[in-house]
């Protein structure tokens, strides 16, 4: 499979500037979810920009209703 890694970088709001997986979707996810954590397309800009990507500062901001 052709990996679409132009495309998804018009969506991606990473914003850890050195990251390597930026629009590599299936890398970025594989990542992530080893370390127990959702990418940060998963986030609002704001949440992402805390660099807590934890599913427990997820389901936080899922229960305020900020996602």
């Amino acid at each position: 499979m052709e990996c679409k890694q132009e495309t998804n970088l018009k969506s991606c709001n990473c914003s850890y500037e050195p990251c390597s997986r930026k629009g590599i979707c299936c890398d970025c996810l594989r990542y992530h979810l080893k370390n127990r954590q959702l990418p940060g397309c998963c986030f609002s800009d704001d949440a992402e920009r805390t660099f807590d990507r934890s599913f427990e500062h997820f389901a936080r901001l899922v229960q305020e209703q900020r996602i």
